[in-house]
């Protein structure tokens, strides 16, 4: 008998890796009925969405208050629909601020006869606030985890857990070309997506970049970013004196990437993606003294580089707060470009990182989250 699955994304990356999962899930069992809330990609695979997923990529933590009532009335109409499609699996993907609330109306209405009830990409309980594994058990069945070290957290609650590796190593990474190919060296710049950062710590980087120009004044820089930044990093950038090429090509994203012979990155995501596409970096951040000072006592892990905790040791130098200077950061960078065993050391970690982030056996972790969804 085919399974009812109701599936719920809530913002654009949610939408893309619900795609993913329904592809793989209908591959597998082809008969599988799809209902819930999705986007494009998913509609693509059939789903007839509840309502604009457009709605729910607007409750961001700031967004949450002055459109609370909004959202109150899209929880109990989501909670509704599900009471009443009767399906065998609730899978929501990200977006907690609205699914875990759907799961705990759930739980309430229909106790040990919910169906079960499976949340996708687990909130980061190793970092911080680690009691929300407990809290999560008291309303979730199961959990689908991107990486390897998260399922004990919520296993030992309970909980069932898989990690399945991250949903970036199914969008091409892995076989994309340099989309640039030269006999000068390319150095990228990543300044994160936040005007906030950008603001704060691109002056550090530029003017880390100027030192590394006068060591190496053939050196190009590659700066990928977002489109409602190009104009003003334009204007940041304009002093440098070396060349620079600025892409917004969200499709040529990995090409980018992989042009850059070494790399200094705003930390975040990006370097666990720069890690996927194995381009030696080094991360650099800093923040407002009151924020470091909460964050001290808040975060739990002894590194910001995800690649680092992956690995449990410093792969990629770590430039936070006091380190965080421009002159340390650009002899760092000069170092992935002209020492070949210190690049290569860093390529070699990242192969242990890629495997990490896969699923189980080296599959695709559609895959391996389709397998162990169907299994519930």
């Amino acid at each position: 008998m085919s399974k009812h699955i109701y599936i719920i994304a809530g913002e654009a990356s949610g939408d893309f890796l619900g795609a993913q999962l329904m592809a793989a899930i209908q591959n597998q069992e082809p008969d599988t009925v799809f209902s819930g809330i999705g986007g494009e990609r998913m509609e693509t695979h059939g789903l007839k969405s509840l309502f604009a997923m457009d709605e729910l990529s607007l409750m961001g933590i700031v967004e949450i208050l002055p459109n609370l009532k909004k959202l109150i009335g899209r929880i109990n109409q989501t909670a509704h629909d599900i009471i009443k499609e009767k399906p065998d699996i609730v899978l929501t993907i990200d977006a907690p601020d609205f699914c875990f609330r759907v799961h705990k109306k759930l739980r309430k209405a229909l106790g040990k006869d919910a169906p079960q009830l499976v949340h996708y990409v687990a909130p980061t309980v190793w970092a911080w606030r680690p009691k929300r594994a407990k809290k999560l058990s008291k309303f979730l069945d199961a959990l689908v985890c991107l990486f390897h070290f998260e399922p004990p957290y919520f296993t030992k609650e309970g909980l069932k857990a898989i990690a399945v590796g991250h949903p970036m190593m199914e969008s091409g990474i892995r076989d994309a070309k340099p989309l640039m190919e030269n006999d000068v060296p390319y150095l990228g710049l990543f300044f994160g997506s936040r005007r906030g950062e950008v603001a704060r710590l691109s002056p550090i980087l530029i003017e880390a970049a100027q030192e590394i120009a006068k060591a190496k004044p053939n050196i190009e820089i590659i700066v990928p970013t977002l489109p409602y930044l190009k104009v003003e990093l334009e204007q940041r950038l304009k002093d440098l004196p070396v060349k620079t090429h600025i892409f917004t090509d969200k499709e040529n994203k990995w090409s980018v990437f992989k042009s850059c012979d070494a790399a200094i990155a705003v930390s975040g995501t990006v370097g666990l993606e720069l890690s996927a596409a194995n381009v030696p970096h080094l991360i650099a951040y800093n923040m407002n003294k009151l924020t470091a000072i909460i964050a001290r006592f808040i975060i739990k892990t002894r590194f910001a580089h995800l690649a680092n905790i992956i690995l449990d040791k410093e792969v990629v130098p770590e430039f936070i707060q006091r380190e965080c200077k421009p002159k340390a950061i650009a002899k760092e960078a000069i170092k992935l470009l002209d020492e070949d065993h210190v690049r290569i050391a860093q390529q070699n970690a990242f192969g242990d990182v890629r495997a990490a982030i896969l699923g189980q056996n080296g599959e695709q972790p559609s895959k391996t989250a389709a397998n162990f969804i169907l299994s519930l």
